[in-house]
């Protein structure tokens, strides 16, 4: 995308968002990416290693093999302790200090959002997240960390250590419902959102991608920033192809320039 295209289409994202009175962000895979964690679904990334029919939530419960494929990859990967915010965790979270955000609604597990400051309560994380490994029999918590360093001390699939049963990293197996209040919130919010800004989703995963299809028909201003295609993108205000971090800066800095 020509510079000079893509400072007319941030400027008027900008302007958008500076006469909008609720703002809602709905970020994917693309913003995690720009902070060192993988695509799960892009060419070398997680799925091209491992079966995504070991990760079901029946196949988890059922077999112990496949409990021992999901904690190895969760040990191989950075998604809790090593990766950090970019620029547009950032920009987003700069959104809410002018005033400018209602929430985040997230199919990331990373915490990233509010790792750069975005609070708690205005996170919505339809996908769980990876901060947290509960044991489904106790319903006992623990802290990654936790089950972390006991991975790095050999264990190959970690149980719970006061009733012995199956431990599961709190986030959304495949086969496994949404949490039903987070998902209702999302929906309520994204119907009564003016303006709804698509970062890093291609849309596709259910029914998480319906949000857009909400605040469209309510009527909200469509806002998309992915480097590829989007079922939505006809139906787009803004349809911007760049990363999502220097995006996300140039529109922010021009939303801040108008507060001050």
């Amino acid at each position: 995308m020509e510079e000079q295209n893509l400072e007319a289409l941030t400027d008027k994202v900008a302007e958008l968002i500076i006469k909008a009175n609720r703002v809602v962000v709905f970020t994917g895979a693309g913003i995690s990416t720009e902070s060192g964690i993988p695509d799960f679904r892009s060419p070398g990334g997680i799925w091209d290693r491992y079966d995504p029919d070991d990760f079901t939530y029946q196949t988890f419960v059922s077999r112990p093999e496949a409990r021992r494929k999901h904690w190895q990859m969760l040990g191989e990967g950075g998604l809790t302790t090593k990766a950090e915010p970019n620029p547009a965790h950032y920009a987003i979270a700069e959104l809410d200090k002018l005033g400018k955000l209602d929430c985040v609604i997230t199919q990331n597990i990373d915490s990233l959002h509010q790792k750069a400051g975005v609070p708690d309560d205005k996170v919505l994380e339809l996908h769980g997240n990876m901060q947290w490994a509960v044991c489904l029999s106790c319903g006992r918590r623990y802290p990654f960390e936790q089950i972390k360093a006991r991975l790095d001390a050999g264990e190959e699939a970690p149980d719970c250590e006061v009733c012995h049963g199956i431990l599961k990293p709190d986030v959304v197996l495949f086969g496994e419902a949404l949490p039903i209040k987070v998902l209702e919130e999302a929906t309520h919010r994204s119907y009564n959102c003016d303006l709804f800004i698509v970062i890093g989703s291609t849309l596709i995963i259910q029914p998480a991608a319906y949000m857009p299809v909400y605040a469209a028909r309510a009527g909200a201003k469509l806002v998309i920033i992915n480097l590829s295609s989007t079922p939505m993108d006809q139906q787009a205000t803004v349809l911007i192809r760049a990363k999502a971090g220097e995006t996300m800066s140039r529109i922010v800095k021009q939303v801040a320039k108008n507060n001050s």
